[in-house]
């Protein structure tokens, strides 16, 4: 795949991820003309992003690729998910990884103890993604 602009990251705090949001959905505009495709893309990037903000750690990176047919965006932080204060590892406080289920077409969550990443990839089935 190729990467759409550099990968970019962020602190960890609600308007960087408003931001980080935003520049996704300008990222995927260069190859995706359906506007409800960067709904989804926007949407998904949300809910990822909002996951590593508040239950990751360190800086947020996030990138996005293309292979000229499916969109990739990826979300990683530097640490794994945080215990809620039951001391339970919590994944999803909410509706990020339903939704992510529900509209990306291949989507992972990769844990480690060093490093967090999920990512998802939206197609627009047998048609090229076309420029906007």
């Amino acid at each position: 795949m190729e990467r759409l602009g550099e990968p970019f990251g962020f602190a960890g705090d609600p308007a960087a991820g408003r931001r980080a949001r935003r520049t996704v959905r300008e990222l995927a505009a260069k190859v995706v003309a359906r506007e409800d495709l960067l709904d989804d893309v926007e949407l998904m990037s949300a809910e990822a992003i909002a996951n590593a903000v508040l239950h990751g750690s360190g800086t947020i990176t996030v990138t996005v690729e293309t292979d000229g047919r499916r969109l990739r965006v990826e979300v990683s932080d530097e640490g794994p998910v945080r215990d809620d204060l039951h001391g339970r590892r919590r994944l999803d406080h909410g509706r990020g990884l339903t939704v992510i289920d529900a509209l990306a077409d291949e989507w992972s969550l990769d844990q480690t103890p060093h490093r967090t990443r999920l990512w998802f990839v939206l197609a627009q089935g047998d048609d090229p993604l076309e420029p906007a």
